[in-house]
């Protein structure tokens, strides 16, 4: 037994055939572009503005650890900070809603069987794939005060127009009825997912005798909330990295719109690293984004169960 065992241990034991590890070498190969990629491009960034938020940073001199001093700072000492997120707050509240509410109602328009369905339906996706800088530039236009078509339409009905974005109390509402021009891709999606209905449950409510208020409430829109729930966690995370539209209306410096109406979160935070240059706080800020987007998130994946059905579950 024990010249067995002797026999046994001095067998060479086989490693990976030449095959394998040519296989292997050729799919390491074929994935290495994107593993660089995800390293070079993702996880080194992240790594390292974990890392400055805690220093004082300016590009041009080493890095100084400060602890949390920056994140102090950004909670308890910036005025600005409170007044970018509020900002983005009350534009988030006002415009999460109003767009899923403008896209399902353009969804539901266009679900509608009618000659010429597809071209309609290609005019009110068209604006959402209009560069930001092209549509932006329109609407600046077209809310001028003096010449902007939209006041001279009011001036011809006799409502004096507003200032829109020279006026502290419509700068907001003008950005927010400028970003419903977007919906367009909210729209597909709730377009596709209301095409997904089963008939069957449509034409069985009908014959219950319930209207199409009724068939709507009890039937579409439980089928559809899944697509909801997307669009909300999407609109969530848009609507707290507002960025380019207000930068082209604002300009690089300055009050963002009369009263830094539009000084929203992410306009702040790209003020203080590339204008400031204060990479280590513009750093901490972007991780305080991070927290309060993760944070908004959660808190809806939490209470999706009482208003999201799946029709797989029980």
């Amino acid at each position: 037994m024990a010249a067995t065992a002797m026999h046994t241990a001095g067998r060479p034991r086989r490693g990976i055939s030449v095959h394998t590890r040519r296989s292997l070498i050729k799919g390491l190969l074929f994935v290495s572009p994107w593993l660089i990629g995800l390293l070079a491009l993702t996880l080194y960034p992240i790594g390292a503005s974990l890392y400055y938020s805690f220093t004082s940073y300016d590009v041009f001199t080493p890095p100084i650890w400060v602890g949390l001093e920056n994140y102090q700072t950004a909670i308890l000492g910036d005025e600005n900070v409170a007044l970018a997120l509020t900002n983005t707050f009350l534009y988030a509240l006002v415009f999460i809603p109003l767009a899923q509410l403008a896209a399902l109602f353009s969804a539901l328009l266009l679900n509608v069987d009618l000659k010429g369905q597809s071209v309609f339906r290609t005019f009110f996706y068209l604006p959402s794939i209009v560069p930001a800088v092209a549509s932006t530039i329109v609407w600046i236009w077209l809310f001028n005060p003096q010449y902007g078509i939209i006041n001279i339409v009011l001036k011809f009905l006799g409502i004096p127009g507003p200032g829109w974005f020279v006026s502290p109390q419509w700068a907001m509402p003008a950005y927010i009825l400028m970003s419903l021009w977007g919906i367009g891709g909210g729209m597909v999606i709730y377009l596709a997912a209301l095409q997904d209905v089963p008939k069957e449950l449509k034409e069985a409510a009908e014959l219950d005798g319930a209207g199409a208020w009724r068939r709507f409430l009890n039937v579409t829109l439980p089928m559809i909330s899944p697509v909801i729930f997307f669009n909300v966690i999407m609109g969530i995370i848009g609507a707290f990295q507002v960025f380019a539209q207000v930068f082209i209306i604002t300009g690089s410096y300055g009050a963002a719109g009369p009263g830094n109406r539009l000084l929203f979160y992410s306009l702040y935070l790209y003020r203080q690293s590339f204008q400031s240059f204060k990479m280590g706080y513009a750093s901490a800020l972007a991780w305080i984004l991070f927290v309060i987007i993760m944070v908004l998130t959660l808190i809806v994946f939490r209470s999706s169960a009482r208003y999201v059905y799946y029709a797989g579950e029980k």
